[in-house]
């Protein structure tokens, strides 16, 4: 059986920055996917699951909360990076608690997010032992 390239859900409202992510992800060899403003499940690739979902917690008309616990609810949950200004250790305690395999804070150095998405893709869990914590500024 092949394998395709992995997929991932970018659900990201700054259109700017889905086009920084479309573009190093796509370089990077994945297959990507965006969603600024639906729900992960309304957006379906190629009829298959993503692997992983990039999720921005504050989006216009979504919570994203609510899609993280919806994601970490299904039967074979989605691998989730959380890509997100909050930075305090309540809201990465909360993700990690709702299944997020990853957590990078905006801003954020590009080759630590894909970093996170490689070591959620290789893994498929839910909760892996390493959290990825990003700092300000770029290495």
């Amino acid at each position: 059986m092949t394998i395709g390239r992995p997929r991932v859900l970018v659900v990201e409202d700054d259109p700017d920055l889905l086009v920084v992510l479309r573009v190093n992800l796509t370089a990077a060899g994945h297959e990507t996917k965006q969603a600024g403003d639906r729900r992960p499940a309304e957006t379906p690739i190629q009829g298959q699951q993503p692997h992983p979902v990039v999720l921005d917690l504050m989006l216009p008309g979504i919570d994203g909360w609510s899609v993280l616990e919806d994601l970490h609810a299904m039967g074979d949950p989605v691998p989730v990076v959380v890509c997100s200004a909050k930075k305090n250790s309540e809201d990465m305690e909360r993700a990690r608690d709702l299944g997020a395999s990853g957590y990078v804070v905006k801003p954020f150095d590009i080759d630590r997010l894909l970093d996170a998405v490689i070591e959620a893709v290789g893994s498929r869990t839910r909760r892996p032992d390493v959290e990825v914590e990003l700092g300000y500024g770029l290495a």
